[in-house]
């Protein structure tokens, strides 16, 4: 199948690809890696008056640190993030995580921009964003905003932009030595999008018990979900696998997805916890290695 008509568009700064989207507004796409976009032109469903090309802006390409701050280009390439020195070091949880997106070839051209603003929930990207409390940077006609990627993301592929305003940047604070990451999801296939995924990010005291949590679940629910409850339940507790399982059941009530052609709610219901379990296990033991030098 072949893409519907639209106006070409190749702005070479963040400014003219705004002005275009002021121009055309709700009528425009913007395409940087084109992994989701493409497949959606061609099938028609959708159908932009014009399409904003933004791969000549170089602006949106960088990966700088910035104080305890890891600012990410929009437009830099996913695959990027699972070898930059720099993301390695500061945001270990990230090329783990990234390493589930899809293949290779698709990481090859995907964009960290892209993912976000496409806003699958069952995606990769935007859990974790959502889970290392990033900030989303935005640029429009008014100028510059930041918006929390927990608010960032709004419903169903629905996001916080407006329709004048382009994801320029987004931004992660640096994760605290000696916490330890993990990341876990479950598919049918290797490069399927996932039935149901967690990450987790941790801080434990002398003692060995948690004094931070943070959790993000993808794939159970219209947005990526910030399990709060499941990161109330383990704060100043012992990481023992009763404690940690015990905790994980608290991210069932966030299942809201239903059935499907690839799994039942129930099924999910019960996904969620072990991956959750399974996400916290992994982080635990990497905060223990941390801490031993390893």
């Amino acid at each position: 199948m072949k893409p519907p008509p639209f106006t070409y568009c190749d702005p070479e700064s963040v400014d003219e690809a705004v002005a275009l989207k002021s121009e055309y507004g709700n009528d425009s796409l913007v395409l940087a890696g084109g992994q989701s976009l493409l497949p959606m032109l061609n099938m028609r469903l959708a159908r932009p008056e014009a399409l904003i090309d933004i791969n000549k802006i170089g602006d949106l390409q960088k990966v700088e640190r910035r104080a305890d701050i890891l600012e990410v280009g929009a437009g830099v390439r996913q695959y990027e993030l699972e070898d930059h020195p720099l993301v390695g070091e500061l945001i270990p949880l990230l090329p783990e995580a990234t390493g589930y997106i899809g293949h290779i070839e698709n990481r090859h051209r995907g964009t960290v921009g892209g993912s976000l603003a496409h806003a699958d929930s069952a995606a990769e990207l935007p859990c974790t964003a959502v889970a290392l409390d990033a900030t989303v940077v935005v640029h429009g006609p008014s100028g510059t905003r930041t918006i929390a990627a927990q608010d960032f993301f709004q419903g169903r592929m629905t996001t916080a932009l407006e329709p004048a305003e382009v994801l320029v940047a987004i931004r992660y604070p640096v994760t605290p030595w000696p916490a330890g990451h993990g990341f876990v999801e479950v598919s049918r296939r290797v490069g399927d999008l996932a039935l149901a995924g967690a990450t987790a990010v941790v801080n434990l005291d002398e003692d060995g018990r948690f004094t931070s949590v943070s959790v993000g679940v993808l794939g159970i629910s219209d947005t990526p979900v910030r399990a709060s409850a499941v990161e109330s339940a383990l704060i100043g507790e012992a990481p023992t696998e009763e404690n940690i399982a015990r905790a994980a059941k608290e991210i069932v009530p966030s299942v809201t997805s239903g059935d499907d052609l690839h799994a039942t709610r129930a099924y999910r219901r019960h996904l969620a916890s072990v991956v959750v379990s399974r996400a916290i296990t992994a982080a635990v033991a990497r905060a223990h290695e941390r801490s031993n030098g390893k």
